[in-house]
């Protein structure tokens, strides 16, 4: 039986199988509909049941979890995705949804002496966490500019810091640049100087990429399927609020934030942010196949990634039919 009729043929209902759905997603404007679950509690309305959301800095930690039943579900970028599925050989989880598209990019200190590509050697660049999207985008792009790490002999040095260190070091000239998403990438413009060098959408056709997705167990989806559709509406109708107003948006995912990081970001931050940013849930599968060649071309992956089935789009479709909207499909 393929995996789909065995979702469909499961009978337990999801009220005995959990009081809880723990999702998990990181404090970052690229996981919107996560901040809005949270700020106006849209998705335990929903659900019917209590959230637990687990806040994660960077996407592999939060793959961790997913294989160890720690989580449900979580917001996550293609990178972690990609080699948490492929470690897995497809048995843990599935992307049931899109979540955002752009947002992403490489910022650098102004006064770093990088005026073109050839001027980062030599440079410390840093990214969230070894492995999670922007790593490996960072991977990609230099290794397209014919530079070698210096973890391999090379002259750029390549640095897994947090988001909030990376603003720290980025502001006493410890680094050099930060490949990262929003809100880091305008807080190291507006708040530290930094400019940006790279808006990763402009090397993606038509500027469109999966910036994050949303994935669920494949044990949780098999006993609650009804419970992933109520997940699924609850997503769809964040982001279309999202959509709707960007000003109020930007009101209500700063508050968020304030609560998460313990500092409220500069209006202007937000705003900007938000200008890269488009919530969809439109998976952008293109991308994510794409962006998974490419890290095994770079030796990131060892072996031919084979994503077969990765994409269940099926409850997500069935939540926009009776919205009446398009439905989504994987390429």
């Amino acid at each position: 039986m393929c995996f789909l009729a065995g979702v469909l043929a499961a009978t337990s209902g999801f009220a005995a199988e959990a009081g809880v759905v723990r999702i998990g997603y990181f404090p970052n404007v690229t996981h919107g509909q996560a901040l809005y679950g949270r700020a106006t509690g849209s998705f335990e309305k929903q659900l019917g049941v209590k959230v637990q959301w687990v806040a994660f800095n960077a996407g592999p930690t939060a793959i961790e979890s997913l294989f160890a039943n720690a989580i449900d579900a979580t917001y996550i970028g293609p990178g972690p995705t990609v080699n948490g599925y492929v470690k897995s050989r497809g048995e843990k989880f599935v992307v049931v949804a899109g979540a955002a598209s752009g947002g992403a990019g490489l910022v650098v200190r102004s006064d770093a002496g990088i005026a073109a590509d050839k001027d980062f050697s030599g440079k410390k660049i840093a990214t969230p966490q070894l492995g999670n999207t922007q790593d490996i985008a960072a991977r990609v792009w230099l290794n397209s500019k014919k530079f070698m790490l210096k973890e391999k002999g090379g002259t750029v040095e390549l640095m897994p810091i947090s988001n909030p260190d990376q603003l720290t070091l980025f502001q006493k000239k410890q680094i050099d640049g930060a490949w990262t998403v929003e809100p880091w990438l305008s807080r190291l413009e507006l708040e530290a100087g930094g400019k940006l060098y790279l808006d990763e959408k402009t090397i993606w056709p038509e500027g469109k990429f999966v910036t994050t997705h949303l994935v669920v167990s494949k044990a949780f989806l098999q006993k609650n399927l009804d419970a992933v559709k109520k997940l699924l509406q609850a997503h769809v109708e964040a982001t279309q609020v999202l959509n709707k107003d960007k000003a109020a948006a930007a009101t209500l995912l700063n508050a968020q934030l304030s609560k998460e990081t313990g500092k409220e970001l500069k209006p202007e931050v937000v705003q900007s942010a938000l200008q890269r940013v488009e919530f969809t849930w439109d998976p952008v599968s293109n991308s994510l196949h794409k962006g998974a060649q490419q890290a095994h071309e770079i030796g990131f992956i060892k072996t031919p990634p084979d994503l077969t089935g990765i994409y269940m789009l099926e409850p997500l479709n069935a939540v926009l039919k009776e919205k009446q909207l398009p439905a989504v499909a994987a390429k």
